[in-house]
């Protein structure tokens, strides 16, 4: 084989044996030969042998976005070794000027477009994707997130060949092969002591961490590792604070991060401790403190099975079996957390905001020391990961922020309680100029086969560059194609087997508007499954062919539930209330996500550890009340506690009514869903807190004690009000803090004037006992009145006489007898009374004659009242926050249905699209959740009305006392 066969072969990159290795270099006229014993040949022409020309494009995403994917020695290479064009977009905050690339021999040019291939480092504008080039940069794309499937959807249109280099991995390994990650520890490790300084100088202590700027406030990597060795300095010579004990780091994972974060780690004076061991290193009554401590965490050390055992495969293989440790064995014993491990949501988060708040309660309670769980340092940024508190990603010029846990509220504080938390997630740019070195030469030699002449098809290409490929002459390619149903077009028209399915549970009153928001969207199927097969398959029938399908269930059929619930992608319970629990545990058992309108019960509440473990998602009350009240209220509690303001005072009044134009009924009210749940909530117990102390209304009189006049904003408007259910637990929900700190925590059921007292006189007749069986020959509804109110079953009008006598008060024996002679008008054996107890009954004999005639409509009145206080000033003011909402008068939806409907399907939706990024039992009250569905429903013209007004000092607090109307005391 001649040297001119060498030279003209079907590829310039040629090993070189030995023996000729001297002839080859005086042949080359001593052009460059690399280190690794390739020689790249070049033309003696200046744009010889056909290379593909290159373009580096101008970063965009970030103003600290400084990195450069080749540097300008890289660049003066490629165009010795190749004779390739090299156009470079003129940048002046890239950290290697232009003069220097234009030294290098590259084009300094605006316009790419005559470049082959462009090179970046993020991801690339719409805009600014130009056709049929070759792309390489870090798109995250792959994993379907979903703010980059419109870029993704442009890169298909325009033709345009992806290669992302998340993707660039060693065929044999599947080790990465080019990655920042190893400067993403450095920088984040030099970021999470300098916030350390910080959060101890808001502690009220001085620090050597001082002494420690942020990582992009130094040259390079040479001269932070030199400021964190001087600071180590003094950490020898003086040592930390005797009043945290020894300061202990503990690192995850074993990758390029967590080595990048120990470089910086081992320029302290320091000690590495077994996990095992830190209980013993903590309570050290003499420990020295002329170092700091880190423990390097290996999953076994904070993750186990129910039984104690642990296998790593087993682990990897069947996470859902596994469940996290960290909280007992790790957290209590460390002050900062670095995260080197990337997590995935099939396995166990590390530890749950629910386990912080307790952690911090037990260090208020001195149970834990002071300053354990001080600083979360999340490199890796994985938002609502293994640690749930990282809620958002941070800036570099705004790194930290604190989550008190047990309130419940973030802030930016350093004064104030709880972690500090950093989620920066461009922390490669820190240290621009050594990751662009050192991302350069990784990057070098798999340029030098992109830009080949030969390299014109992905089979052309190296397998790890094929690999790497991600879409290519408008296809997505390999693994890759899944990602065709999330783009945008692909919402347009996608086949049944494509399409999530959601399964509903129930077919009630609530269940219309529902299924008609989910079939709106072509990628979701419902199937309506209830005991009723008509009202299924009547919601069925208002839905084009294959949106959705009924089927008969009955709920107590656990294997014919179990079948449904493996075949769907998320459940939403309507059914009655105390069957969800059953509903969650085969959720759970299925590991599928649910929804439901309903409160969370004692025996749901208890399904929480076991949800998260499984890695399912059960959000509750996401209807109206619970569920609207919730996310209207947090709205504007979040925005108090985000701007340094704290609530006093909250009272929330909800009530589902007939407009008032339909309200000329018997207790000014009707019914849009079943009346036994309003009938059975009249004889609730209710706790709330006012006049800075607990009150306490016992169920039995819960109607005569009620709240005579509620006012509004809207004056047309006046109700009264009934307290509703435990007002306290809220406090905890809602993150208000200290109960006695605040003047009033209330929540009401608003309801027309008149309507409790008339329903506590029915319920002083018996019309709302549960207790007594009815007897089984009662004909007729003027038998079962006889029967309730005499105890004799017949139709004479005996019960008249005797409601005036029973009630002892004629007032009330009037009005009570009035409303029953309305009730009883009309055919009398219509929906005969077949009903178990004389409740039942009752609702059955309501639900026919209270309901809405045609032409009618109901009424939905949500009204919140906070005092709200700025800290800062002592100044107050008073915030309302209303919503009124009406139903359809043209046989539509009622204002009910749509308002526990649609929040219901909203939140649906947030789950099939993978918003919630939080496990186990689940309220509305963050804001991932109740910001979307708020906005949602203002397009649905479901909106609140919010006025401010000052409270001007010296002003007189209002104490709720539910005094009753006082008819039932005359």
């Amino acid at each position: 084989m001649t040297l001119s066969t060498l030279a003209t072969g079907p590829r310039p990159l040629l090993k070189i044996h030995s023996r000729i290795s001297t002839v080859l270099s005086f042949r080359t006229h001593n052009r460059p030969i690399s280190t690794n014993g390739y020689v790249w040949r070049s033309s003696q022409k200046p744009w010889g042998q056909g290379y593909r020309s290159l373009g580096i494009r101008r970063e965009d995403k970030s103003r600290w976005e400084r990195r450069a994917p080749l540097t300008p020695e890289a660049v003066r290479d490629l165009v010795n070794q190749t004779g390739a064009r090299i156009y470079v977009q003129p940048s002046t905050k890239r950290i290697f000027p232009d003069s220097a690339y234009a030294k290098a021999g590259a084009i300094l040019s605006e316009d790419l477009s005559a470049a082959d291939i462009i090179v970046g480092i993020k991801e690339v504008p719409e805009s600014k994707l130009i056709p049929d080039k070759t792309y390489v940069f870090f798109s995250h794309t792959h994993k379907g997130t979903p703010k980059n499937m419109p870029m993704l959807k442009d890169i298909l249109d325009k033709r345009i060949r992806l290669i992302d280099y998340e993707l660039m991995k060693d065929p044999a390994t599947g080790k990465r092969l080019v990655a920042f990650g190893r400067f993403a520890g450095n920088a984040g490790m030099v970021d999470g002591l300098h916030g350390m300084a910080h959060r101890f100088l808001g502690l009220g202590y001085n620090s050597p961490f001082m002494y420690l700027s942020m990582a992009h406030t130094y040259r390079g990597l040479p001269s932070a590792k030199l400021a964190t060795r001087n600071m180590g300095n003094i950490i020898a010579d003086e040592g930390t604070h005797s009043d945290f004990g020894p300061l202990v780091f503990a690192f995850t994972g074993s990758g390029n991060v967590t080595e990048g974060a120990l470089e910086i780690f081992k320029e302290l004076p320091h000690e590495f401790v077994p996990a095992e061991d830190l209980p013993k290193l903590v309570s050290d009554k003499n420990p020295k403190l002329n170092k700091v401590y880190g423990t390097h965490l290996k999953v076994g050390d904070y993750t186990r099975k129910k039984d104690g055992a642990y296998s790593y495969q087993e682990y990897l293989e069947h996470p859902g079996r596994y469940h996290s440790i960290f909280a007992d064995k790790i957290a209590p014993y460390v002050n900062t957390v670095v995260t080197g491990a990337y997590w995935d949501s099939r396995y166990p988060r590390l530890m749950s905001n629910a386990q912080l708040r307790d952690l911090q309660l037990k260090q208020q309670q001195g149970v834990i020391g002071k300053g354990r769980m001080m600083s979360l340092v999340d490199i890796v940024c994985d938002t609502r990961g293994a640690f749930e508190c990282l809620s958002h990603s941070t800036n570099i010029e705004d790194g930290f922020y604190y989550y008190d846990a047990i309130n419940g509220v973030e802030h930016k504080d350093v004064e104030k309680e709880g972690i500090q938390i950093m989620g920066i997630d461009i922390l490669p740019a820190e240290l621009a100029s050594d990751s662009s070195k050192y991302f350069s030469s990784v990057l070098y030699p798999h340029i030098k086969d992109l830009i080949h002449p030969s390299a014109n098809a992905v089979t052309d290409l190296s397998p790890m560059l094929a690999g790497a490929t991600i879409a290519d002459s408008g296809k997505l390619l390999g693994e890759h194609a899944s990602l065709e149903s999330l783009l945008p077009q692909a919402q347009s028209s996608p086949e049944r087997g494509d399409k999530h399915t959601v399964l509903l549970l129930g077919s009630g009153m609530v269940a219309g508007p529902l299924v008609q928001r989910l079939v709106q969207r072509p990628d979701v199927r419902v199937v309506v499954a209830s005991n009723v097969i008509s009202e299924a398959q009547a919601l069925v029938a208002q839905c084009n062919p294959g949106q959705a399908e009924s089927v008969s269930l009955d709920i107590s059929d656990k294997p014919g539930l179990e079948r449904l619930v493996a075949n769907a992608d998320v459940v939403v319970s309507l059914v009655p209330a105390f069957l969800h629990a059953k509903v969650a545990e085969v959720c759970i058992d299925q590991r599928k996500h649910m929804v439901t309108a309903s409160y969370v019960s004692e025996e749901m509440e208890q399904l929480n550890e076991r949800a998260k473990r499984e890695d399912v998602l059960i959000m509750n009350e996401v209807g109206l009340d619970p569920g609207i009240d919730h996310m209207s209220a947090m709205k504007i509690i979040d925005e108090a506690k985000s701007s340094g303001k704290t609530i006093e005072s909250f009272i929330s009044w909800c009530g589902g009514l007939p407009a008032p134009e339909a309200s000329n009924v018997p207790l000014g009210y009707k019914f849009s869903w079943s009346p036994r749940g309003v009938l059975t909530a009249s004889g609730n117990d209710a706790t709330y807190w006012s006049g800075g102390k607990k009150r306490t209304v016992s169920g039995d009189v819960l109607l005569k004690n009620h709240f005579p006049t509620i006012r509004t904003p809207f004056q047309g408007f006046v109700f009264e009000g009934l307290a509703n259910r435990d007002s306290l637990k809220y406090i905890d929900i809602y993150g208000l803090g200290d109960l006695n700190q605040m003047s009033t925590m209330f929540r009401g059921t608003l309801r027309y004037q008149g309507y409790s007292d008339l329903l506590y006189g029915l319920k002083k007749l018996g019309f709302l006992n549960v207790n007594d069986p009815l007897p089984s020959n009662i004909g007729n509804w003027i038998q079962y009145v006889n029967h309730v109110v005499t105890g004799k079953i017949d139709e004479s009008d005996d019960w008249k006489m005797a409601v005036q006598e029973k009630l002892g008060n004629e007032i009330m024996g009037t009005k009570v007898a009035g409303a029953l002679q309305y009730l009883l008008a009309g055919d009398n054996t219509r929906g005969t009374p077949s009903s178990p107890t004389s409740l039942d009954a009752f609702s059955a004999l309501l639900a026919d004659r209270l309901c809405y005639l045609p032409g009618e409509r109901d009424m939905v009145a949500m009204h919140h009242e906070f005092d709200i206080v700025d800290s800062r000033n002592g100044k107050k003011e008073k915030v309302t926050s209303t919503l009124i909402n009406y139903g359809s008068s043209t046989g539509g939806d009622t204002a009910m249905a749509k308002t526990v409907g649609l929040p219901a399907a909203m939140a649906t939706e947030l789950v099939l699209d993978n918003k919630i990024q939080r496990r186990g039992i689940l309220r509305p009250t963050t804001p991932d959740v109740y910001l979307p569905i708020l906005a949602q429903l203002e397009d649905q013209g479901i909106r609140f009305v919010e006025r401010k007004q000052d409270i001007l000092k010296g002003s007189k607090e209002t104490v709720l006392i539910p005094s009753g109307s006082g008819i039932w005391d005359a």
